[in-house]
This record gives C-alpha cells, sequence and structure tokens, in this order.
C-alpha cells in the first residue's frame, strides 16, 4: 500500500510565512508567489507583479478532489482533463524543481492558501506553504520600489 502524506495533523503555524519574513524571502529570490484567488477578485483587488495565478478551485478541481456546490458555481467549469492536470503540475514542477524555490501560496486572507499549502505538501511539495493575512497583508508593506523589482521577476515559461 502506498505511503500517503497527511497535512491535517501539521499545526498552520508551520505552514504559514509571516509578512516580514516574505519580504526578505522576497528579496532573496527565494520564494515564488502563487495566488490563489479566483479571476475576478484579481480584477477587483489587483495583483502581486510576479506572481504565477493557480485559483484554489481550479487546483482542487485538477488534483481531482471533491468541490462543494459553491465552488463549482464560482468555478463554473467543467471536469478537467488529462491535459489540464499535467500543465499545471508541470508549471508547480517547474516553480519548485527547476526554479528550486519555497511555493508560498496567499489569497485574500490567507484560508484559502492554507488549504492549498496543504495540497501542495500532500503531493510532496515540502516547501509549500501559506502567505499569513494573504494579500491584503503583503501590500499593504510593499514598497513601490518592491513592487517594481517583482515586476521584473521572470515568470516560469508554460509547458
Amino acid at each position: 500500500m502506498p505511503h500517503i502524506k497527511i497535512t491535517e495533523h501539521i499545526p498552520d503555524s508551520l505552514l504559514e510565512i509571516t509578512v516580514p519574513t516574505t519580504l526578505e524571502l522576497i528579496r532573496l529570490k527565494l520564494v515564488c508567489l502563487v495566488d490563489v484567488r479566483q479571476k475576478f477578485e484579481l480584477e477587483m483587488e489587483g495583483e502581486i507583479p510576479g506572481a504565477i495565478s493557480l485559483p484554489l478551485f481550479r487546483f482542487k478541481q485538477l488534483l481531482g478532489h471533491q468541490m462543494t456546490e459553491e465552488e463549482h458555481e464560482i468555478l463554473d467549469g467543467d471536469t478537467p482533463d488529462n491535459l489540464d492536470v499535467q500543465h499545471f503540475l508541470s508549471n508547480i514542477n517547474q516553480l519548485h524543481y527547476t526554479k528550486d524555490c519555497i511555493l508560498l501560496c496567499y489569497c485574500n486572507s490567507g484560508r484559502r492558501s492554507m488549504h492549498a499549502a496543504r495540497l501542495l505538501r500532500s503531493l510532496g511539495y515540502q516547501r509549500g506553504f501559506s502567505l499569513a493575512g494573504g494579500y491584503k497583508a503583503l501590500i499593504k508593506v510593499l514598497t513601490e520600489t518592491e513592487l517594481e523589482a517583482l515586476k521584473n521577476t521572470p515568470k516560469p515559461e508554460a509547458k
């Protein structure tokens, strides 16, 4: 029987990275920001330059996880095919292995990103984390210089 990693027993505090630590990781170019918010949220709230957009509901759907009725309604998408899953995993692998970075997920407040970090951990990505306080906490403290530097962060090419 294959060994399955259980991430529910990992305390949230071990999966969260604080805003000051995030700023240092950004400065050192050790982190890849993964925005798990929906497209409409990005349009309403704004985006962090250089972040990769992988909405959590789509993430869950691609991995074959059960979604709630509300999530289905918000996503309003079809069932992903093998190419969708391969594309998704290819992007995650490229971030995690090719760029050798910490996968720091964030949403608006940090709740959905905690689920995303747990999903990444369950897939074996031991450097999957959640940003404490989410987008709202990070955007408050990012300076114009830091935002400009993030704009110049190269994104991985989609395969």
